[in-house]
């Protein structure tokens, strides 16, 4: 039972000094972990080990992975190929339907792109586009940022979906596959969502760039195929090499193709293809962009953040596991029987607390990791489920402590009441129905 408190401090102490005090992430879970660890009576010689083999051993799994999704998003938004994507939606969608656009766009940038920077880069687009077609900016910049979100925090390579997963030891293939179904089907509720609140509150979009400043952007930017590629071949091969593991017989894996298969698909290598596709999006390239100071280098800078922030949730994770808090909360929680409902609800509070939802994500599966077996999740599919329901969770809820909740305010004039009533709402009404979707999808796998 004092384990179980001292867990509970540990987390309000991280809610506290991110939230309350600002303090960097990196050093609230670390100050976590080592506050547990003392009180928790750990030696000191076993506190030196955890952090060093919570820290190496956590990034040495995803870090790589993070900092190529990173660069990859960095030449999508610097050559204008996020706005070409957002074109071919478009095209696709029509551009009366800009709730479904937007939503789509988002859900499909946001895979390599951060969300926050995915919103500033199409925040313009999406201004012009409901102004053209004669409706409020409250809904179709709601479904922009929700769309953003859901990705954001169920689908790889996201730094946050992919440090949960590297943190449970999920399949990233699976994840993947999981995390797309369930993020489609959480997009269709944000765009029914949104659709409905946009019709009750009417702000002008007025937009900062004209028509014509959007089209001399499309024009620069690469093609279609060429945007979409450094997003789709990287998934394709992870989800592929994860699906052909499912269906290979054990005499079959030493196939020449298949070993070749599941060496392309492996996250790291799969990512490098994306980044030598992304290579390719400039028109002309500049050995620059590699810099330190150029596309490569400011990209690098962006992932360092999220790099040390995962670290420090390894070494957070591994004194819960050393310190056999496991056993007590497999004792505690045997007659709670939340099921996958525990890192939903754990990951909700974290996120509404301190507001990241790289953090909420990360902290999560720190705790939940060493007692996956004690909740009964033990196959590759549970595992995935089980990201995903934190993922759902990691939405819940976004409010004035929120990077995004200001974004969505500031640049798209809506006022911060309306924000709370559209924005903060939808979070709350899209992740809870991510998270009924892992729940029944729990019963059927």
């Amino acid at each position: 039972m004092i384990s179980i408190l001292l867990l509970i401090l540990s987390v309000l102490i991280i809610i506290v000094l991110t939230a309350k005090y600002n303090v960097h992430p990196f050093l609230a879970l670390l100050g976590a972990a080592i506050f547990f660890a003392l009180f928790s009576e750990m030696s000191l010689a076993t506190l030196v080990e955890s952090i060093n083999d919570g820290f190496g051993s956590t990034l040495g799994k995803i870090g790589i992975v993070i900092i190529l999704g990173v660069i990859i998003g960095a030449f999508l938004e610097q050559t204008g190929g996020a706005f070409k994507l957002a074109e071919v939606v478009l095209k696709i969608i029509g551009k009366k339907r800009v709730h479904e656009a937007m939503g789509i766009v988002g859900f499909i940038v946001s895979i390599p792109v951060f969300a926050d920077s995915g919103f500033v880069i199409l925040n313009p687009l999406n201004k012009s586009l409901t102004k053209k077609a004669g409706l409020s900016i409250v809904g179709t910049a709601t479904a922009l940022l929700l769309g953003l979100m859901i990705t954001h925090v169920l689908v790889p390579p996201t730094p946050g979906p992919i440090a949960a997963a590297g943190i449970i030891g999920a399949d990233i293939g699976l994840v993947m596959l999981v995390g797309l179904i369930i993020g489609i089907l959480s997009l269709i509720v944000a765009i029914i969502y949104c659709k409905k609140v946009g019709q009750k509150t009417y702000i002008d979009p007025n937009p900062a760039l004209s028509d014509e400043e959007i089209k001399e952007k499309v024009r620069q930017a690469p093609s279609a195929f060429k945007s979409f590629l450094p997003i789709l071949i990287p998934i394709l091969l992870i989800v592929g090499k994860s699906l052909m593991d499912f269906s290979i017989t054990d005499a079959e894996q030493e196939l020449g193709w298949v070993k070749f298969i599941s060496f392309i698909g492996s996250p790291v290598v799969a990512l490098i293809i994306g980044m030598f596709f992304a290579f390719l999006l400039p028109k002309k390239f500049d050995k620059e962009m590699l810099s330190t100071s150029g596309w490569v280098g400011k990209a690098l800078m962006d992932a360092s953040n999220i790099i040390l922030i995962t670290g420090a949730g390894g070494i957070f994770g591994t004194i819960l596991q050393k310190s056999g808090i496991a056993t007590v909360m497999a004792d505690a929680l045997s007659g709670a029987n939340l099921g996958i409902w525990l890192p939903f609800i754990l990951c909700a509070a974290i996120k509404t607390a301190q507001g990241s939802s790289t953090v909420a994500l990360i902290t999560t599966a720190s705790i939940v990791a060493p007692i996956l077996g004690t909740l009964g999740f033990v196959t590759e599919i549970d595992k995935a489920l089980v990201v995903a329901a934190i993922g759902a969770g990691a939405m819940v809820v976004s409010h004035a402590n929120d990077s995004g909740f200001w974004l969505l305010t500031q640049f798209s004039g809506i006022d911060v009441k309306t924000g709370y009533r559209v924005y903060t709402l939808g979070t709350l009404v899209v992740g809870c129905s991510a998270a009924l979707m892992v729940f029944a999808a729990s019963f059927i796998f």
